[in-house]
Formats: structure tokens, C-alpha cells, sequence
């Protein structure tokens, strides 16, 4: 017997109020099929509920399909069936509505490839432009408290700004090349081990996901899923943190702290040499202290730290820097060195 039209799918193998589904009488498969969807009768009002749907009309539907008879077990268990598929489906459905108004409104950003590498590599560049303004800033102000030459003040400035960038860079290329070449022989190790010791590999694998807190089937049923997808990459996430594809470039961190650095360096002494000599200690002071609150802004932001304290900090740092170079470069002057 047809359902009703309008009758969303799977409502007939809800229960009527008051009455069990397929009657006391009906076909052994009837009943047990409609045993097996009673469960769905909670969602299936949830669907009525965010639908709008009539609940009397659905409820008079699905009276008539569960007194209707069966002309054998086999079809009557048919049509069960595909209701209680059809039910499954509506539902899937509604859920997915919901999910994707949660989905809207929680719209963080997930990327593969690591959100979290490339905030690094921002917060790497920030501190390397810090680095560049103290440093140079300390040197060119030195330099200014012994004297007014600007010949003096721009070759102090420029060797300053080379030699730092120039050193930010080898040490980044040194370290980075060290870290690369690190992982490479984890990587070597794994993959050896993986060859060699395939089930002593996926009975650790299974360990660590039980140790994360999976079950003791379901951690074994996902390390087997992940071994056949990717062993190494699992391993190698898992185990030793490393993502195989995405190893960091030795130059690409080298040319990165090398650019940081540069422009950090440059605003101190483009503030020194240009302005006239009467002010341009002066100018220097607060271009430093502005690029320093800049940066101390940025970092904090970066780290989620608080930002008064981090700004507060490196403009601190800053004056602390260019205070001492001063006294030193104004004593060397007053000196006649």
C-alpha cells in the first residue's frame, strides 16, 4: 500500500502513537524490519520539526502502511526496507543542513599543509626585522654620538646592515640544512624499518593511536587504513612529527632572514643619513621606537600573547640598546678616539 503523498520518505516505518508498528498479526518480516527502524522514530520528528510537516498527516500516513497487507514476507520486507533506506537518506540529509549551517558560521580556516609552519615562518620573519632594526639602529646612533660625519654614519649604517643580513642568512642555511638533513635520516630509518618489520611497525603504529586515547580495535582498524594509504607518511606524522612531503628548504629560510633583516635595517639608516644633522638623532629615536611597537605588535598578535606587555618590552629593548651605544659612541667622541 502507497504512502501518502507528501509523506516524507521513511515515515512509514514509524510508529503510530498507541499503536505498534505492523500490528500484533503482521508478517514475521514486517515486524522485525519495523523493529529494526522503531530507533528512527526520534529523528524521524526531528525531520517533522525542522520541516514544518504536518505530524496528524504522517502519523495517518503511516497507520495505512503498517495495517496495509502484505501480499508475501518478501515483498512486505522489500518495502521496508527501502522506507527504512528512504528514512535514513531524509535524515542524512537534514543532518546535513544542520552541519552546514554550523559550517557557516564556523568558518576557521583549515589548510593543508600547515596553518601553524606558516604563522612560524611570519613570526620568524617579524623578529628577523626586529633584529635588523635594533642592531643597526644601536650601531648608526653609536656612531652618531662620535660624530656628525654622514659619510661615517652611512658606512657604519651599510656595513651594518650587510654583515647582519649576510650573517642572519648563513646561520638560517646552516640550521635549517641541519634540521633537513636530520629528518632525512628519520625518514631513511623509517622507511627501513617499514620494510623490514611490517608488523612489529603496524602493532606500534596501533600503540601510539591507543595511547592517544583510540579503543583498542578502532586504534588497530585505523593504523591497518593508514598503512595501506600511506605507511611512511603515518609513521612519520605519528611517530616522529615529520610530514615527508613538506621538508624545509635550507634556501627558502636562508632568502627569508636575509629579506627580514634588510628591511628592518634599512629604516635606521635611511632615518640617520637623511634628515639634517640637527634632528636626526631625534628622528631616528621615534622612527626606531614606532617600527619596534610595530613589530612587538605583530609578534604578540602571532603568538596570541598579550600586546601591551610585548610592545612595551621591545620598545624597552630598543631604548635600552641605542642608550648604551650612544653613551659609548659620545664618550669615544669626547675621547678623540
Amino acid at each position: 500500500m502507497r504512502d501518502r503523498p507528501g509523506t516524507p520518505p521513511g515515515a512509514g516505518a514509524s510508529r503510530p502513537s498507541g499503536r505498534p508498528a505492523g500490528g500484533a498479526g503482521g508478517p514475521p518480516a514486517v515486524r522485525q524490519v519495523a523493529a529494526r527502524a522503531a530507533p528512527r522514530e526520534v529523528h524521524t520528528r526531528t525531520v517533522q520539526q525542522n520541516t514544518g510537516a504536518d505530524p496528524d498527516g504522517q502519523q495517518a500516513g503511516t497507520g495505512a502502511g503498517a495495517r496495509g497487507p502484505a501480499a508475501d514476507d518478501g515483498g512486505a520486507a522489500d518495502r521496508a526496507r527501502a522506507a527504512d533506506g528512504g528514512g535514513t537518506d531524509g535524515g542524512g540529509a537534514d543532518d546535513g543542513g544542520a552541519d552546514g549551517g554550523r559550517t557557516a558560521d564556523h568558518d576557521e580556516p583549515h589548510r593543508a599543509g600547515g596553518l601553524g609552519t606558516r604563522l612560524n615562518w611570519l613570526r620568524a620573519a617579524v623578529l628577523g626585522a626586529n633584529d635588523g632594526v635594533v642592531s643597526t639602529a644601536g650601531l648608526v646612533v653609536g656612531v652618531a654620538g662620535a660624530t656628525d660625519s654622514r659619510a661615517a654614519l652611512l658606512t657604519a649604517g651599510l656595513a651594518g646592515l650587510l654583515a647582519g643580513s649576510l650573517s642572519m642568512a648563513v646561520g638560517e642555511y646552516v640550521s635549517v640544512s641541519t634540521q633537513r638533513d636530520s629528518e632525512r635520516a628519520a625518514l631513511a630509518t623509517e622507511r627501513r624499518e617499514l620494510a623490514q618489520e611490517p608488523a612489529a611497525e603496524l602493532a606500534e603504529l596501533a600503540a601510539m593511536y591507543r595511547g592517544k586515547g583510540l579503543s583498542p580495535g578502532l586504534a588497530q582498524a585505523v593504523a591497518e587504513e593508514l598503512t595501506r594509504h600511506d605507511a611512511l607518511g603515518a609513521h612519520a606524522e605519528t611517530e616522529l612529527g615529520i610530514d615527508p612531503d613538506e621538508l624545509t628548504n635550507p634556501w627558502h629560510a636562508a632568502l627569508a632572514s636575509f629579506g627580514a633583516f634588510t628591511a628592518g635595517a634599512l629604516l635606521p639608516l635611511l632615518a640617520i643619513v637623511l634628515p639634517p644633522p640637527a634632528v636626526r638623532l631625534w628622528i631616528t629615536v621615534v622612527a626606531v621606537l614606532a617600527a619596534l611597537a610595530v613589530c612587538g605588535w605583530t609578534s604578540s598578535r602571532l603568538g596570541g600573547a598579550r600586546v601591551r606587555p610585548a610592545v612595551l618590552r621591545n620598545m624597552a629593548g630598543g631604548t635600552l640598546a641605542m642608550a648604551v651605544t650612544y653613551a659609548a659612541g659620545s664618550l669615544l667622541g669626547a675621547a678623540g678616539i
